[in-house]
């Protein structure tokens, strides 16, 4: 029998998502946080937590962003990023029984949910670390994300190098003229967080958000954070994504981008290829950044900045899809319209959710 779904949405627009069965949803201790992207809201994921709560029904407790929805999304990163931090946080005060915590973040969500981690990030306690010895409990000398231990941390066609790269938005066609054009103009279509994308910010002469965000800057861990997640994941468009390129939202290098076309997945008919990349020290990064690549010195900083970390990179082809257009919307399987195309992507990111 399918397990059942429960929901509520608040007068703000949050959705929780959880089992119907009683005991199901008493055991569920797995915090399950899924942001949307830029003009969004919190429905934009309603199929995928369904889905993680049907197939995970004792396991996880899926709540749906809404600090950030629809033009609050032109706030700027960081600004999203202080609400989405916020927000956590009410979430963990409100249901006592959480342990573990994931995010599940489409697009631009994912860099505010960089920013939010960064924020949420608690070190061990000193007095904790040096009396590990006496019988201190281990989850007191941990590392965590608002007092929860951090498991998954996935984005979804999240532009995690910017977007003023070559082909980095791909409907400018990876023409100069006209990439050079939306870097002076992005601003007025999408307010501040055009120009964190474009990384043409410049806050009291501080360096561009994104490069902030390769390390730990000023109170906010942002790399301390991403280290200490079991997984990191990059689900990216190989291609028919209009809005983020396949660089950007797989962060790799030119050269590093994998031949696809001969690949085939019966399981998951739209994943085409999967990577497992380790961590590289600051000495690898640095031989890596001599090659001449075709990038601009600030997005090779971020590349290096970002392989510090291991990730999983998955990459996806809608090419043969009727909605391969809406690819960067199917990918998050947006709307009941997508289910058939994108829901494979979905599954492979549940069957590979670390518990």
């Amino acid at each position: 029998m399918e397990n059942r779904v429960c929901s509520t949405e608040s007068v703000n627009g949050s959705c929780d998502v959880w089992s119907c069965q009683k005991s199901a949803a008493a055991s569920a201790d797995h915090l399950v946080i899924m942001v949307h992207g830029i003009l969004g809201s919190n429905a934009d994921w309603k199929f995928g937590a369904e889905q993680f709560v049907r197939t995970l029904p004792d396991k996880v407790f899926v709540h749906c962003s809404e600090k950030n929805m629809f033009r609050l999304t032109l706030d700027g990163v960081d600004v999203m990023g202080e609400r989405l931090a916020e927000e956590v946080l009410e979430v963990i005060q409100r249901k006592q029984n959480l342990r573990k915590i994931s995010f599940v973040a489409h697009s631009v969500g994912g860099l505010v949910a960089r920013y939010a981690i960064g924020r949420l990030y608690r070190p061990p306690k000193k007095e904790n670390v040096a009396a590990s010895t006496d019988g201190t409990n281990e989850d007191d000398i941990k590392a965590t994300i608002g007092g929860l231990e951090p498991m998954n941390f996935i984005t979804v066609a999240t532009p995690h190098l910017g977007s003023r790269g070559n082909k980095q938005v791909p409907f400018l066609f990876g023409v100069t003229a006209f990439e050079k054009a939306a870097n002076l103009l992005i601003h007025w279509i999408f307010k501040r967080t055009g120009r964190h994308l474009f990384l043409n910010d410049d806050d009291e002469g501080k360096p561009p958000l994104l490069k902030r965000m390769i390390e730990d800057y000023g109170d906010c861990f942002f790399m301390s954070a991403l280290c200490i997640f079991k997984r990191r994941v990059a689900y990216s468009n190989v291609g028919y994504d209009h809005i983020v390129g396949w660089r950007t939202s797989s962060i790799r290098r030119n050269y590093e981008l994998p031949k696809w076309e001969d690949n085939m997945n019966k399981e998951y008919p739209h994943i085409v290829y999967e990577e497992r990349c380790k961590a590289r020290d600051a000495e690898q990064s640095e031989l890596i950044s001599t090659e001449d690549d075709g990038l601009d010195k600030l997005e090779e900083e971020l590349v290096a900045g970002l392989s510090r970390v291991s990730w999983e990179k998955v990459d996806v082809s809608f090419h043969a899809s009727r909605q391969r257009f809406a690819a960067h919307s199917v990918i998050q399987v947006k709307d009941e319209m997508m289910h058939m195309e994108g829901a494979d992507v979905i599954r492979h990111m549940i069957d590979h959710f670390l518990l």
